[in-house]
């Protein structure tokens, strides 16, 4: 069958602190309890008319024929998560990012723009947060658009403007917090990050917003080393400010100039000044493995 464009709901799920998981419980248990709780989100996708596409290791992808069955999907899965935990078991959270669009449907997978800025969405999210665009929001019925609420603005790859970014408010106690009007959007900013690997220097700015690291031939710096994962870790401009985010097995070391080193495992933080960083093991001398940074304001 030829590939068919049609608008579908992209829904990315993405289990939060499962290596932390695999290391309290070990192999055996944690497998089985993101197994659970892959279950568990699978069954609600289906509930909600959904399709799930794949699953990722610890994160499901889920296709919807419309923003507002994802909207409610994605409440559903935090609701079930939240009712196991105060049942006694052992807690698990997931972050949630979607994007209603145009794809490119063709042998049970999807592909196109849509996709791509889903995938940004649960990036940008954190654990017990379901993230979208005001594109999918625009969308939604009356109803659903009144539990959402603008928090940012983000880059995303291959766009070139910044996009709104709205949170779905799926607890009854965060309604009551709401703002009665967006935040204003962040001014422009001339910040640049440098970074530099060997003799190769590569910038980072409002026009470049973003840089993949890690041993496939996909990522912008690739340094092969059987301690780098894939996809290792990510540097993105948020907001004026550079934000590392490690992605990996075996973490992410930051050394700043006053020697201070920062370990992140699956976390984030945002760069400032100059340094090192090393992906997956810790700063050794002649370390054929090092990046170096140096923000300018």
């Amino acid at each position: 069958m030829p590939p068919s464009t049609v608008s579908l709901a992209i829904l990315f799920a993405d289990i939060s602190g499962s290596t932390r998981l695999y290391e309290t419980l070990g192999d055996a248990p944690a497998r089985q309890r993101v197994a659970e709780c892959l279950a568990l989100l699978t069954a609600e996708i289906l509930r909600h008319q959904g399709t799930v596409v794949k699953t990722i290791g610890d994160e499901v992808m889920s296709t919807f024929p419309s923003a507002a069955a994802a909207v409610q999907a994605a409440c559903a899965m935090q609701e079930a998560l939240t009712a196991k935990a105060s049942q006694g078991q052992v807690s698990l959270a997931i972050r949630v990012g979607m994007h209603y669009g145009p794809v490119l449907v063709e042998e049970g997978d999807v592909f196109g723009d849509a996709v791509n800025v889903a995938a940004r969405m649960v990036s940008l999210a954190k654990a017990g947060q379901v993230i979208t665009t005001a594109q999918t929001v625009a969308t939604l019925p009356p109803a659903l658009r009144a539990a959402t609420r603008y928090i940012d603005r983000a880059w995303v790859k291959g766009k070139q403007e910044e996009l709104d970014i709205y949170e779905v408010i799926w607890r009854e106690d965060d309604l009551t917090r709401m703002e009665a009007s967006p935040l204003p959007p962040p001014p422009r900013s001339q910040a640049r990050l440098w970074l530099r690997v060997h003799e190769r220097e590569l910038a980072l700015d409002p026009a470049r917003p973003s840089v993949t690291l890690g041993r496939g031939q996909q990522n912008d710096i690739v340094m092969q080393d059987e301690y780098i994962s894939r996809l290792h870790a990510r540097i993105e401009y948020r907001r004026s400010k550079f934000v590392l985010l490690d992605q990996s097995t075996n973490g992410t070391f930051v050394r700043t100039a006053d020697g201070k080193v920062t370990t992140l495992r699956r976390e984030e933080m945002v760069l400032q000044g100059s340094g090192v960083i090393s992906l997956g093991r810790m700063f050794s001398e002649g370390s054929p493995h090092l990046i170096h940074f140096r923000c300018e304001p």
